[in-house]
C-alpha cells in the first residue's frame, strides 16, 4: 500500500484517501456495491454492505407503514425494490436475492399480524384467508410474537408469496430474471 500511495502521490500528483483505499483480495473488498466470490470461477455478487443498507431501508419503510394499509406499504416498497434490482442487475448470485425476497415477505406478514391486534380479529382474518376455523383460532392465541408468527406455517399458508404478489409486491428474483433476458 505504501508503494502504491507513494507512486500516486509523487508521480501522478493524486491524493489517496487512506480510509477508502486498501490492498486486499478482491473478495474482501467492494466496488460500487458489488463484490466477487472466492470460488475457482469468480462471479459478481452483491456486497454484504449493500444488502445491509437495503434491509435498513425496507425496515424504515415498514415501520412507517404500520398505521396504513398493507397495499400502501407495498406501493412504497415497489419502486425501492425495482430501483435496487435495476442497479444490481449484473449480479450472478441468486441466493441473496431469494433470501431478501423471503425476508421482505416476512416483514409484510409482521405488519399484517400487528394490525390484526386481537386474537378474535386474527382468527377471523386467517379464516378469511383460507385457514380452517380450529387452526386459525389456535394460531391466533399461541402467545408468540409477531416475527415468529410471520414465519410460521399458518401465516405462510394464509399469505403465500402469490397472495402478496397479487397485492403488488415485486420479487427481486423475478426482476433479475427479466433483466437477464434483455442483456
Amino acid at each position: 500500500m505504501d508503494g502504491v500511495t507513494k507512486f500516486l502521490w509523487e508521480r501522478l500528483k493524486l491524493t489517496v484517501n487512506a480510509a477508502k483505499s486498501a490492498v486486499a483480495r478482491p473478495w474482501g473488498r467492494k466496488f460500487l456495491g458489488y463484490s466477487v466470490t472466492v470460488h475457482k470461477e469468480t462471479r459478481l455478487r452483491i456486497a454484504p454492505e449493500s444488502l445491509v443498507r437495503l434491509r435498513a431501508r425496507i425496515t424504515d419503510l415498514c415501520l412507517r407503514g404500520r398505521g396504513q394499509r398493507l397495499e400502501r406499504t407495498i406501493e412504497q416498497l415497489r419502486p425501492v425494490l425495482r430501483g435496487w434490482m435495476n442497479y444490481f442487475q449484473h449480479t450472478q448470485g441468486r441466493r441473496a436475492l431469494e433470501e431478501m425476497d423471503a425476508w421482505v415477505r416476512r416483514r409484510l406478514r409482521v405488519i399484517a399480524w400487528r394490525q390484526w391486534k386481537r386474537p378474535a380479529t386474527r382468527a377471523s382474518r386467517l379464516r378469511a384467508l383460507g385457514l380452517d376455523a380450529h387452526r386459525a383460532w389456535k394460531s391466533s392465541v399461541n402467545g408468540r410474537g409477531a416475527w415468529w408468527n410471520a414465519g410460521a406455517r399458518h401465516m405462510v399458508t394464509a399469505m403465500p408469496p402469490k397472495y402478496l404478489a397479487n397485492m403488488g409486491l415485486v420479487s427481486l428474483v423475478d426482476i433479475h430474471r427479466q433483466l437477464q433476458r434483455f442483456t
